[in-house]
């Protein structure tokens, strides 16, 4: 590692604001970091810069040692590199706008868009052969680098590189469930406390909290805290929010109705769904198929423009602590850690954490196979993620989490082959597929919209297959 064992992280996609920033912050802020390497990668050159300077700036306020590496193409930063996070995306907002407005015009409501349906396959599509382009080049330069993958569809994109590119020592992460704040949440819902102030090593000891499924389409499998079982305790306070809207009080698509469905599903299954801005495009219960009007109205579709307007609001951030606008020396007061950050200090600094990882199952889950590729809590230090045991997935749930795995192994398969018969069965697998008519229809239309974005094979696939 570089530096006196204290490691060089190379961040792939650094103009990501939903990662650029929050890296910067835990490489400066962690003693087990500040002193190695950081190496922002972007082929944006003017987002690249941007990024590079905050993080100097951020440096030299803090006066820390951590060297700032900056390339427009990654090979320059991958040598000497002991992770190499990929937080890439390219025009990902417009692209899954026109996925989500073509989805819709055949039936199939999707408020993201970017992990299941053809809102999942396609980015998959976009993504993954750069993915693989990547990691290709990770054995290459650097073959005892950890390859930590933070691009959607985080299950799809992990699975490709556990099944395809073995060599590569690898894993997968989500925001959704960042340790230890996805335990404090649902330690407030469950009454446990009132303040996060109040939460203390004792109380996480006491409370068990056992979450499992696919990448957002996550279960609370055990919620234990002194003997009681808190599971109906957060559903009520669920029920309690009558508004029907995603508890931070935004109604944006992904936010709609999520406690009212997350209280709905726990009523059916038994399990309360931890993802839910995500886990209520993967049932078919929120697609408006039904002959009869329900409480919860049809999910509501991915909004573009006000993602574009929140990107816009995160780049005037940067552009104020560049300019002076806002003081430098907020910058550790106003930002935060991120997940993988945290992940990559644990490992390095040993601090015996666990985390929420994409992993092989590996017996976690009893009752799925070994190699089902789950969310899964697990402890992690230099040799890698080991799941905790979680127990059996309840009937019901299981299948859907099975489908649910076909269809993105069918995806990663179909993406590394090239093979446009495995993307068609990937399609009509996929749970939101209700007619072939119609996934056909929306598989034609997205390749001629997204033509600039894909292979070309694709394309001389797709006509022999017709």
């Amino acid at each position: 590692m570089a530096n006196k064992q204290q490691p060089k992280v190379v961040v792939i996609g650094a103009g990501s604001l939903f990662f650029g920033r929050q890296a910067i912050w835990q490489m400066v802020h962690s003693p087990h970091l500040n002193s190695g390497a950081l190496a922002l990668v972007d082929k944006d050159p003017a987002r690249l810069e941007k990024m590079g300077r905050l993080a100097q700036m951020v440096v030299a306020e803090t006066g820390v040692n951590l060297r700032i590496e900056t390339a427009s193409d990654w090979r320059d930063a991958l040598p000497g590199a002991d992770f190499v996070v990929l937080s890439f995306a390219a025009d990902t907002v417009r692209y899954r706008g026109i996925d989500c407005v073509i989805s819709e015009k055949y039936g199939v409501r999707m408020c993201s868009g970017d992990t299941i349906g053809p809102g999942g396959i396609f980015r998959a599509m976009r993504e993954l052969p750069l993915i693989m382009d990547c990691v290709a080049d990770i054995k290459r330069l650097c073959p005892k680098a950890w390859g930590i993958n933070y691009i959607n569809p985080s299950a799809v994109h992990g699975m490709a590189l556990a099944r395809y590119a073995p060599a590569v020592k690898s894993f997968a992460l989500c925001d959704s469930l960042h340790m230890p704040h996805v335990k404090i949440r649902y330690a407030k819902l469950a009454g446990i406390i009132d303040d996060e102030r109040d939460w203390n090593d004792d109380l996480d000891a006491e409370f068990d909290l056992r979450i499992a499924g696919v990448n957002h389409f996550t279960f609370m499998l055990r919620a234990d805290f002194r003997g009681r079982d808190m599971q109906p305790a957060i559903a009520a306070r669920l029920r309690q929010n009558t508004a029907y809207e995603g508890m931070d009080g935004k109604t944006s698509a992904k936010a709609l109705y999520n406690d009212a469905i997350g209280d709905q599903l726990y009523q059916i299954f038994g399990c309360v769904p931890v993802c839910v801005s995500h886990t209520k495009e993967y049932v078919r219960f929120y697609q408006g198929r039904g002959l009869l009007p329900g409480e919860i109205p049809p999910l509501a579709i991915w909004d573009t423009e006000p993602r574009y307007d929140r990107h816009e609001a995160m780049w005037q951030q940067v552009d104020d602590f560049i300019s002076g606008v806002t003081p430098i020396s907020q910058y550790m007061t106003m930002l935060g850690p991120d997940h993988a950050t945290d992940i990559i200090e644990n490992m390095v600094g040993g601090l015996g954490r666990p985390f929420y990882i994409n992993t092989c199952n590996r017996g976690a889950v009893g009752n799925m196979a070994p190699d089902a590729f789950l969310e899964l809590l697990c402890d992690i230090d230099m040799a890698g993620p080991r799941p905790r045991p979680v127990g059996d997935m309840p009937r019901g749930l299981r299948g859907m989490q099975e489908v649910v795995l076909d269809t993105h192994e069918l995806t990663a398969e179909a993406v590394v082959k090239g093979d446009y018969r495995l993307l068609r069965r990937a399609m009509m697998t996929d749970p939101l597929t209700n007619s072939i008519a119609d996934a056909d229809a929306i598989l034609r239309e997205l390749l001629n919209l997204e033509r600039d974005a894909l292979p070309d094979h694709w394309y001389e696939d797709a006509v022999a297959a017709f």
